[in-house]
């Protein structure tokens, strides 16, 4: 897997995924910590940050799925890495001034999560027109690599650099790592034809629709997407619990706090590397449902954290297990989206998906918010880890993954599709908080902490 060349315009665009990831994860939960740290936010309003940005900002992006359909899909890439670097950097030059307010960090997450969506409606289209489908496995596990061992550098480097600098030095940094993923982008170069667009087309709520209903009648895709979602949308809800039931009552320094996530993330290494020898042996739908159940058996765990050396281990090793099982799901998942969205449809369908899941982990994230209010963030958490325990049944069952056919003509549209010969990821794929989602998208920069949709998972949004 390490020594097969993709190619020059695939170096470029890891390169670029590389640069994002690593920002992202050097501004580890970064719009958590300055509200806590700066702001003097609590729990309720740690929590209303991350959900309101999530919903405002997908509400923002339901209309730019469809409009992304039928544009040339790199350049919307760096427009939105170039949107997002300068809504960013709003938030150090306003703390310069003192004018840094709560309201402004909500202002920007919304943007940075409108432009995570958009970015990921292009990236999975653009992914699929850049490798052949034998090569997408490869792919999305080389970005999964690179976000996990981003992820094990990130947070100590970025940790170290608040005590040094204040909390609002790692936002800096994300956004040159956007201006950064913009350049590389931009040097992948080569021909990209404009998408035709149907005569008489109008992009409308319509277009956005037309990608749930594909997800929904797929028979692959249906139970993935709704695991998924539910899956990442409770662990992001638990995020920014966790960071203050940490870093408030059990009095750990923000250095320890981003330790906790970085040391066990050596795990999603380790497991982006096994997940193509593993699909190879077992087959992908195996692999799938096996790591579908395994990686939600470990969050319960973090409900008996306590203060000191002890409850800093039992993080590590919690987060450590449950990593590993995400890096084999996550580049598997990515692969087996991509490869059953047509490639005429590819940019609503990543854009419904990558909305319903903002808009579940924001609803979720202000439910238990508001949970946290009445049982602590403690119970909270481990509501959430039970929880997490019975959606493996949301799985799949162990079958035979459908596979485009050549020649196969879209019942409901009448267009060939394009991609039999393509291959793709969630994204080109990250997601509010928590680094480690679990639902496969990379190159979209999802916030938080690993993981976040399917393709290269979504790093960013701090």
């Amino acid at each position: 897997m390490t020594g097969r060349s993709l190619g020059r315009r695939f170096g470029w665009l890891w390169a670029a995924y590389a640069a994002s990831a690593f920002g992202t994860r050097f501004a580890f939960d970064a719009f958590s910590l300055i509200a806590i740290v700066v702001l003097g936010a609590g729990t309720a309003e740690v929590s209303l940050l991350a959900a309101a940005g999530l919903v405002v900002g997908a509400v923002v992006a339901l209309p730019l799925g469809p409009w992304v359909e039928f544009r040339r899909k790199r350049p919307v890439m760096i427009a939105m890495d170039l949107v997002r670097c300068v809504a960013l950097l709003t938030v150090p030059v306003a703390y310069a001034f003192g004018l840094l307010g709560f309201g402004q960090l909500l202002a920007v997450s919304v943007v940075v999560a409108a432009a995570d969506i958009t970015f990921l409606a292009a990236s999975g289209a653009f992914l699929k027109t850049l490798l052949p489908r034998e090569d997408l496995l490869v792919a999305n596990a080389r970005f999964e690599s690179t976000t996990w061992t981003a992820t094990v550098l990130g947070p100590p480097l970025g940790g170290f650099a608040v005590g040094l600098f204040g909390p609002v030095i790692t936002i800096a940094a994300d956004a040159v790592s956007y201006l950064l993923s913009a350049l590389g982008i931009r040097a992948v170069g080569g021909s990209e034809p404009p998408p035709a667009k149907p005569e008489g087309a109008r992009l409308t709520g319509r277009d956005l629709r037309e990608g749930w209903r594909f997800i929904l009648a797929h028979p692959l895709l249906r139970p993935l997407f709704v695991n998924t979602i539910v899956v990442n949308g409770l662990i992001m809800a638990t995020a920014p619990l966790f960071a203050v039931l940490m870093l408030g009552q059990l009095g750990f320094a923000p250095w320890e706090y981003a330790v906790a996530f970085a040391v066990p993330c050596l795990g999603g290494l380790v497991g982006a590397r096994l997940s193509r020898p593993l699909v190879a042996r077992y087959g992908r739908d195996k692999v799938l449902f096996v790591f579908g159940w395994l990686r939600v058996c470990w969050p319960v765990g973090l409900v008996f954290i306590q203060p000191g050396v002890p409850g800093l281990i039992l993080v590590i090793v919690v987060e450590l297990c449950l990593i590993t099982c995400i890096g084999v799901f996550n580049p598997v998942l990515a692969t087996s989206r991509l490869e059953q969205v047509p490639l005429d449809r590819a940019a609503r369908t990543l854009s419904a998906w990558s909305i319903a899941g903002k808009l579940t982990t924001a609803g979720l994230t202000a439910l238990w918010g508001l949970l946290a209010v009445f049982t602590g963030p403690r119970a909270a958490v481990g509501i959430a880890g039970a929880l997490m325990l019975a959606t493996p049944l949301l799985l799949p069952r162990n079958r035979r993954t459908p596979v485009p056919v050549s020649g196969h003509v879209d019942q409901e549209s009448g267009h060939r599709p394009r991609d039999q010969d393509a291959g793709g990821s969630e994204g080109l794929l990250r997601t509010g908080s928590r680094l480690r989602g679990g639902d496969g998208s990379r190159l979209d920069r999802d916030p938080g902490r690993p993981g976040a949709a399917g393709g290269p998972a979504e790093p960013h949004d701090p």
